[in-house]
């Protein structure tokens, strides 16, 4: 996930299905192992030792919470998820389309705790500040209260709790899978999915040019009066670097978040990453930015040099690698 909710301001699906992991509406049995080991199991979530007792009602909030639930073979084990309508295009763009389909859609817009009360959810997988809240009254302490388990994902930890999680967004990721996996007893299915994600990464790594620096890359999500980006902790950080560029705020110690306009010209970016979604398409973004007269000297404006992102490849979650993989032809194909 993970990014707040949705402001308002290649190797294509042939290779995904080849790799046998993207296949939707395959469900996942609990293996033997998993069973024999008993109803519960520990794992650690934000630097917290917590039990959970295998759930039959489980929620996921967003794309990044129902696409782990389902790359796991797990939607035919879910009570449903919650949606922002804004990220419907990613939807459609899904390997898990007829997963979405099958799975109840319990909210279009953010995760309430009187959803999860009233779906009568043992289980919630969101992340913090994208679905958990302080300000909106859904915290994992409140849902404990009402008798519903939550699981953060691990690339929120860093703004959460005693922050000591600091990891990054792909090996919080693969953290993720590894926990869930272990959470619902498909640990064998969870370690193929890990383990050819990072092949899949390692492959794209030696497209690399031989020589030269990476590819200067900035994010744009949307704003006006100040661009929404993505800084360290949110997925673009990785997927940028596992294509072979360097996010130009690499260094900021923020997740999705807003900048000024002069960082971004200083940082004279040559390429820029559209992220689409529902309200305002992709084309209108890339018309907004050729408009301000203050762009007009950043390489990647001059030189047209805009690659259009999902908001599903986007936010944590297992089409990250897609995504990465897709940014890296781009790459290619301009030189970098």
């Amino acid at each position: 996930m993970i990014r707040p909710p949705l402001p308002r301001a290649a190797l294509a699906a042939a290779v995904l299905l080849a790799t046998g992991l993207l296949t939707a509406g395959c469900g996942a049995e609990v293996e033997p192992t998993a069973k024999s080991k008993g109803e519960t199991v520990t794992v650690s979530n934000c630097g917290k030792d917590v039990t959970y007792t295998r759930p039959k009602r489980p929620v996921a909030y967003d794309v990044s919470g129902a696409e782990k639930m389902f790359s796991l073979g797990l939607a035919d084990r879910m009570r449903g998820y919650v949606m922002n309508k804004l990220g419907d295009p990613s939807i459609k763009g899904s390997p898990w389309r007829q997963d979405y389909a099958d799975v109840e859609r319990l909210g279009t817009e953010r995760i309430t705790r009187e959803i999860v009360v009233d779906a009568k959810a043992d289980f919630v997988l969101a992340g913090w500040n994208s679905g958990f809240s302080e300000e909106r009254g859904i915290t994992p302490a409140l849902l404990d209260k009402v008798g519903a388990a939550s699981y953060l994902h691990t690339e929120t930890c860093w703004d959460y709790g005693d922050k000591s999680v600091d990891v990054t967004p792909l090996e919080a990721l693969y953290t993720d899978l590894d926990n869930l996996g272990r959470i619902f007893g498909v640990e064998k299915r969870a370690d193929k999915l890990v383990g050819d994600l990072k092949a899949r990464v390692t492959a794209l790594k030696k497209t690399w040019p031989a020589n030269g620096d990476p590819a200067k890359v900035f994010v744009y999500d949307s704003g006006t009066d100040q661009p929404f980006t993505a800084g360290r902790h949110a997925a673009p950080n990785d997927i940028i670097k596992a294509a072979g560029g360097t996010n130009v705020f690499d260094s900021l110690n923020k997740g999705w978040t807003t900048v000024g306009w002069e960082p971004v010209i200083k940082a004279k970016p040559e390429v820029i990453v559209i992220i689409d979604y529902a309200d305002q398409p992709a084309k209108e973004k890339i018309a907004y930015l050729k408009s301000l007269p203050s762009l007009k000297s950043v390489p990647a404006v001059k030189e047209n040099r805009f690659f259009v992102m999902s908001y599903g490849d986007a936010v944590s979650g297992p089409r990250n690698v897609k995504g990465a993989e897709d940014l890296g032809g781009y790459l290619r194909s301009v030189g970098r």
